[in-house]
């Protein structure tokens, strides 16, 4: 039997972020393809992570700039190994190389990190965010030298694969679309969740942790909250998120109903319960995990252009897309009140994952690409000149800088 190797930034939390959701959804990939897993980190164990073992997983605590690594994973020997984030290829992508030359590297990006940032950036310099602006972010050269050494990444958004194409002039090859992979929505589907009527109040939902949400909700409490409240004088924003500071909880202000409710035992059981999802992002990147949650909850949400990119496709949001802060009021106001406009957004919704991120759609296609790979990898590393090259430096710079913290640390 196969084995897959799993670096993982951080252990997996899938209630706490859409990254440990979409971890589990690769671990489950795998899995169904026959392979045996471990998953390994240096990161602490932490009370919200998931029981790896108990999901048929092996799980294993790695340190950085340790030769431990190499032991480790020369016993292990995998055919396979996946660095979750560009941050654990960095460390440890040169040791795999060293101790497993003939094992498939893999790279989940989650979201491309320097656009993220770079927008980010943009933002708080009060200017308009330009794609070129990329090309002078520092985290920018990390991220796109850690997708060039390994065989293939896998890209979350479509977006951001036209973005590394187009600016990074990225082999398409090294590229590849794999969304989040779900199960299919029918209408029976929402028979078992909460019909419009027995639902009540906004909801917005994320992990704190992440700066987009974290901005989003100051976005809310100072901008858009006000506007809808003007509106609904007795309306409720209810606001939940794993890891929130002091600054985050003393936003609290029962009198507005602005409520925060910190970490969800059950992110979507509160989803399903609201009326509607607001998630005014105004930067990031990636695809957002808490506007496919609303989606697969039946929830209509209303978002701005960044929060909905790259996910719908040409089909219908199951809501509002707008940037404007009094028509993302407007709008939100006028999906909690009209029924008829509340349940077509809902089945926009449904549509949306049935036809973009069903499971079905990519599992066979992923298979025969990583079989070909497996079969075809020299001749794939060999037109990846870039890559190689990279991968020759890293080894005789990262390499030594890995071994002189070791020994500094002895």
């Amino acid at each position: 039997m196969q084995q897959l190797l799993i670096i993982g930034f951080v252990w997996p939390e899938p209630n706490s972020s859409a990254a440990g959701g979409r971890m589990l959804q690769l671990i489950s990939l795998f899995k169904e393809q026959g392979y045996n897993i471990t998953f390994a980190s240096p990161a602490q164990d932490s009370d919200f992570m998931v029981d790896l073992e108990e999901n048929g997983v092996d799980k294993k605590s790695i340190a950085l700039n340790c030769s431990s690594f190499d032991v480790f994973i020369k016993e292990l020997n995998p055919s396979i190994v996946l660095f979750d984030r560009f941050m654990m290829e960095e460390q440890f992508g040169w040791r795999v190389t060293e101790n497993c030359p003939n094992a498939l590297r893999l790279l989940d990006t989650e979201d491309l990190h320097c656009l993220r940032l770079a927008r980010q950036k943009a933002f708080k310099e009060n200017r308009l965010f330009q794609t070129a602006d990329l090309m002078v972010e520092e985290v920018a050269k990390r991220e796109v030298a850690s997708i060039l050494r390994c065989d293939l990444s896998l890209m979350i958004s479509e977006f951001e694969i036209e973005v590394l194409v187009t600016k990074f002039k990225i082999d398409k090859a090294l590229l590849y679309y794999l969304p989040f992979l779900l199960d299919s929505i029918t209408v029976t589907t929402f028979d078992k969740t909460p019909v419009y009527e027995e639902r009540k109040d906004f909801i917005f939902i994320g992990n704190f942790l992440h700066e987009p949400n974290w901005n989003a909700v100051q976005y809310l409490k100072e901008t858009i909250w006000p506007l809808i409240r003007k509106q609904l004088p007795q309306a409720v924003l209810n606001i939940y998120g794993a890891y929130p500071s002091q600054k985050v909880l003393q936003l609290h202000q029962t009198k507005e109903g602005f409520l925060i409710k910190g970490r969800a035992a059950k992110a979507q059981e509160v989803v399903c319960k609201a009326r509607v999802v607001l998630a005014p992002l105004r930067f990031g990147a990636g695809v957002k995990g808490k506007l496919i949650e609303a989606m697969q909850c039946g929830t209509p949400s209303v978002t701005t252009a960044i929060g909905a990119e790259s996910m719908h496709g040409d089909l219908p949001w199951n809501g509002a897309i707008t940037d404007i802060p009094q028509v993302f009021a407007d709008e939100a106001v006028q999906l909690y009140n009209e029924k008829k406009l509340w349940i077509e957004a809902q089945y926009n919704g449904l549509t949306i994952i049935n036809q973009l991120y069903l499971k079905a759609l990519f599992v066979e296609d992923f298979k025969k690409q990583i079989l070909f790979l497996e079969a075809n990898l020299h001749q794939h590393r060999f037109i990846n000149f870039i890559g190689a090259m990279l991968q020759h430096h890293t080894m005789n710079s990262t390499k030594y800088m890995s071994r002189w913290i070791e020994a500094k640390n002895k």
